[in-house]
């Protein structure tokens, strides 16, 4: 086989001809394409992984907010939660206070209420009971009881102290007018001669310079008078001062001594 070194360098040198054409206006182009391709898709996935960042980032800034925000709830919740126990303790405990100062002022209205009545109802029974043993006196009483008082009488005249017959003498001192019987004895019933000169005795007796003979004599002095509002009693009066006794004086002090004691007793429950 006869070779044809000239055919064979032509042809080498087309092909080398048409590598450095391929590759200086063929391959260098797309190279440079793939270069710029590739740097394109680079920058691409370099923004790409740059937003993916980014957007993680949000991500968790948005989880962490709220994350955040459900805490706030939390506390918010909870405390509202709080503040509504807290209001319904303190309502509650605001009607349970005045469900109870309601029911104390509602029993002690009745308290007060039933002590009004158990007063009313004492005090009604006392006056019957004293106006009952008034009338009783005063149905009982004749001459022969009145002189048996007057007895009484005469002897707590004698037994005076001494500040009350200091007080009867200047009465009987003081005596405008001893011709106007300035000193009176009443009773309920006219007493007898008998006592009478009893009393005058004992008046004599006790102040003797006041009660002399020619005065007593002449009854210008000593007066005697009927009174039947003196119950089953004697009265001595001498200018002002009185000297009594009587059981309407029992009565009355026996009567005053029972208010005084319903009064006691009714003033510590009115307190509580």
């Amino acid at each position: 086989m006869i070779i044809d070194w000239f055919t064979v360098l032509a042809q080498l040198l087309n092909f080398a001809i048409l590598v450095w054409l391929m590759k200086r206006f063929l391959y260098q182009p797309i190279l440079n394409a793939i270069d710029a391709r590739e740097s394109r898709i680079a920058a691409t996935l370099a923004d790409a992984d740059a937003r993916q960042a980014k957007a993680d980032k949000e991500r968790e800034r948005f989880k962490a907010s709220n994350a955040e925000l459900e805490a706030q709830r939390t506390a918010l919740m909870a405390k509202a939660s709080e503040e509504a126990a807290a209001e319904r303790a303190r309502l509650l405990e605001e009607a349970r206070q005045a469900a109870d100062a309601m029911r104390d002022q509602r029993q002690r209205a009745l308290r007060t209420e039933a002590e009004r009545l158990n007063q009313t109802l004492r005090r009604q029974t006392q006056d019957e009971v004293f106006a009952m043993t008034r009338q009783a006196l005063c149905d009982m009483a004749d001459e022969g009881l009145e002189a048996r008082l007057v007895a009484v009488f005469l002897k707590r005249f004698d037994e005076m102290d001494e500040d009350t017959e200091q007080r009867f003498g200047a009465a009987l001192e003081s005596a405008p007018d001893k011709g106007a019987s300035s000193v009176r004895v009443r009773s309920a019933f006219p007493l007898p001669d008998a006592q009478r000169a009893a009393i005058r005795e004992a008046l004599t007796r006790r102040f003797p310079a006041a009660f002399t003979l020619e005065a007593l004599a002449t009854g210008s002095l000593l007066g005697f008078k009927v009174a039947p509002e003196v119950i089953s009693g004697i009265e001595l009066s001498v200018n002002g001062q009185q000297l009594t006794w009587s059981l309407e004086g029992y009565l009355e002090a026996q009567q005053e001594a029972v208010a005084a004691l319903f009064k006691d007793r009714v003033t510590p429950d009115a307190a509580s």
